[in-house]
């Protein structure tokens, strides 16, 4: 009797986070010298601490003269490289994924490139707030297809340069007030194969009809010149009611999808631009407060770089088959959520 016997299937290809770094400028602001500044030079009667009170943010770190979305992703990618036992030559891949950039052409994965010295593909991927979590995926994509063994995606963010400081009255003032939680601050990962674990869920949902929400409209074809297009405009109360609207639906979705609990994620890595919105966004979803990782008061909304940051404060002490979730928001907008297992 014949007997055919089914090949054994191939072991499934994975991608994983191997290492990871962040990167934040010396130079600190507080709120209220934030506040002090925009008061002396607008003429505006702030009410005392108002920017801390309202945002829950004491502090942010900014670039100093002479550092760059480049310096900073540079000084996370040199560490995390460190930490990862590579050289910039086994790179085969360099993605900078960030809402800032050093210039408008070429993308800056070559200005990076060029201060560390690899030789790898490059490339820019941004998306707002979740250009760092996309970054990674594209990242991920390109091993998984065979185009990529070593990928390195890094951030830098120094979205401060874009915050009117000035503001010619109430107006200007509560236009750009969005702008008054940003902090600067750089990330980086390495992406590999990896036999077990890695990134194992992504999901994406997007609400493209709202882009025009908030943003630096400046830079591109409608807007190539005029400083006036450069600093952020944005109406915060309309981008959170978008999220709260249609955020939860991406979490459940992904709950179902991989039949995990919040108790299954030792950490939640949540996009955060103020502390009355990530207590909003706890009471939405029922995320375990223990579970998050908190930086928005003493490091403010980091852009793409936040989750890059929390990640690198929690890296050290994962263990194998850990797990973490990151959950990212971003201007357009978008909704984003990975799912990550140590190896």
């Amino acid at each position: 009797m014949h007997i055919d016997h089914a090949a054994p299937e191939p072991p499934r290809r994975r991608a994983g986070i191997t290492a990871v770094a962040s990167c934040l400028p010396g130079l600190e602001m507080t709120s209220r010298q934030m506040q002090e500044r925009i008061a002396a030079a607008s003429g505006l009667s702030l009410p005392t601490r108002m920017l801390e009170r309202v945002t829950g943010i004491a502090s942010r770190r900014v670039a100093a003269e002479g550092e760059y979305a480049s310096t900073l992703a540079v000084g996370a990618a040199r560490t995390a490289l460190d930490r990862a036992g590579l050289a910039p030559h086994d790179l085969d891949l360099l993605v900078f994924a960030s809402a800032t950039r050093d210039v408008v052409e070429p993308a800056t994965a070559h200005i990076v490139q060029a201060e560390l010295g690899s030789r790898a593909h490059a490339l820019d991927v941004t998306n707002a707030c979740n250009s760092f979590v996309n970054g990674i995926d594209a990242a991920r994509a390109m091993i998984l297809a065979g185009r990529a063994r070593r990928a390195l995606v890094v951030t830098g963010e120094t979205p401060s340069r874009a915050v009117r400081h000035t503001p010619a009255g109430l107006g200007q003032f509560r236009d750009g007030f969005a702008g008054y939680t940003f902090g600067d601050a750089g990330a980086a990962v390495v992406l590999e194969a990896v036999d077990r674990g890695g990134i194992v869920d992504v999901d994406t949902e997007t609400h493209s009809e709202h882009w025009s929400v908030g943003g630096i409209f400046g830079g591109g074809s409608r807007h190539p010149r005029g400083d006036e297009h450069t600093y952020f405009h944005g109406d915060g109360s309309e981008l959170r009611e978008v999220f709260e609207k249609v955020g939860t639906s991406v979490l459940d979705r992904m709950r179902q999808r991989t039949g995990l609990s919040w108790d299954d994620f030792r950490h939640i890595l949540v996009h955060q631009v103020t502390m009355p919105y990530l207590e909003r966004f706890v009471e939405l979803t029922g995320v375990p407060r223990d579970r998050l990782v908190v930086t928005v008061p003493g490091l403010g909304n980091m852009a793409s770089a936040t989750l890059g940051v929390q990640l690198d404060r929690v890296h050290g002490g994962l263990r194998t088959g850990d797990r973490v979730l990151f959950v990212g928001l971003g201007g357009g907008v978008s909704i984003m959520t990975m799912v990550w297992e140590k190896a």
